[in-house]
């Protein structure tokens, strides 16, 4: 898996920015993001291949940015497990939950996007380790790769 986009926004309800790069503080979050200093909530992350299936049902094609996640990956399931770690070049995160579409996503990405992301809208995490996110970070599962080392 590799990032394909990285999106902040400095609040609720203002518009997104997309970035090449984004440092991410341990026990923070994400840089000029809103849920910066959360204790939960600090990074989202999503997969385009999924993103993908939602489109192909609501017979259109939308932005990544549009869902509000702060980062995107080309393929893949998200880990929605909590504790799971996910790294993403230096940075580790752990799941805290699976973020639940939000019923503005029908205001932002179109009527029925809500109930076309249900089960897709990908998982909340905490940041573990500081470092820069980049666009074409690889995107590791180190648990699972543990575990088809040891079964292999």
């Amino acid at each position: 898996m590799l990032v394909t986009a990285i999106h902040v926004a400095p609040g609720r309800r203002l518009p997104v920015r997309s970035l090449d790069a984004v440092v991410a503080e341990a026990g923070k979050g994400l840089e000029g993001d809103r849920y910066h200093g959360s204790r939960n909530r600090q990074v989202t992350i999503q997969s385009q291949e999924l993103l993908d299936l939602a489109a192909d049902e609501l017979g259109y094609r939308f932005d990544a940015g549009a869902t509000r996640r702060n980062l995107t990956v080309d393929a893949g399931e998200i880990p929605t497990r909590p504790g799971t770690r996910i790294l993403i070049g230096e940075v580790e995160l752990e799941v805290v939950r699976v973020v639940a579409p939000c019923r503005l996503l029908d205001d932002s990405v179109g009527r029925g996007a809500a109930e076309a992301l249900r089960r897709r809208g990908g998982s909340a995490c905490r940041v573990l380790t500081s470092g820069t996110i980049r666009l074409g970070d690889v995107v590791s599962l180190p648990e699972t790769e543990k575990r088809a080392e040891t079964s292999g």
